[in-house]
């Protein structure tokens, strides 16, 4: 059901991209496919995290503004990300291990193309919408595991985060006409950690505040029709 949410949310927006923006402008190249990996974190003073690689792909179509010293594109992208807390098997355990987890999103974006050098090399920011899943296990023997920083906050307590975010992404496209290789920087201006704050947990021995903003790193790259 997670991931059919998802799907569905980037046919609505690529259906309203497409039908809106091809009447204005000539859509450079038609539209282009992405793929890459991702490194996603939880930057946060609640958890002691670690980021792993996941990965993602993605559509887009182009603006062409022939004129102007920027393009602008609107895109959607799909990314499965794992991130890692440490935590420990029982609440009075001194071993300590990471929890695995992976969370999904559905990301779209308005991107402004900066041309530092046309049809070749180009700067990318904008903002973006994000729904993404709870955190699901990657190990489901971990559920009763305990997260570090509090005595009695379990691995399973801390899953339900906030699912609908708003973020800010900066990056950068080098390559030819047809293919280019993509490095982006998203960072979440949301607190992705806030919906926990109202599940009444017990937050013996730390915070009762929960403040986290996402990170992610995406390397890849983009075949152009």
């Amino acid at each position: 059901m997670k991931n059919k949410q998802l799907y569905l949310l980037v046919v609505i927006i690529s259906c309203f991209v497409t039908k809106s923006f091809s009447q204005r402008y000539k859509i450079q190249n038609g539209f282009g496919i992405s793929g890459g990996i991702t490194q996603f974190n939880i930057e946060t003073n609640n958890f002691t995290t670690k980021s792993s690689n996941g990965f993602m792909g993605g559509l887009s179509a182009t603006v062409d503004i022939p004129v102007r010293w920027y393009n602008i594109s609107f895109g959607m992208q799909l990314s499965e990300s794992p991130i890692e807390i440490l935590g420990r098997p029982t609440a009075i355990s001194n071993e300590e291990v990471y929890l695995k987890y992976k969370m999904f999103a559905a990301q779209a974006a308005m991107l402004l193309h900066i041309k530092a050098i046309p049809q070749h090399v180009t700067i990318d920011v904008g903002p973006m919408l994000q729904y993404n899943s709870k955190l699901e296990f990657k190990d489901k023997g971990q559920e009763g595991f305990y997260v570090n920083r509090y005595d009695n906050l379990t691995a399973k307590d801390i899953t339900d985060i906030s699912q609908f975010n708003f973020n800010g992404v900066v990056g950068a496209s080098v390559g030819i006409k047809n293919f280019k290789l993509k490095a982006q920087y998203i960072y979440g201006f949301t607190n992705i950690l806030k919906r926990l704050e109202n599940k009444e947990l017990d937050t013996t021995g730390g915070s009762a505040r929960f403040k986290g903003n996402q990170t992610m790193l995406v390397f890849g790259g983009m075949v152009s029709f």
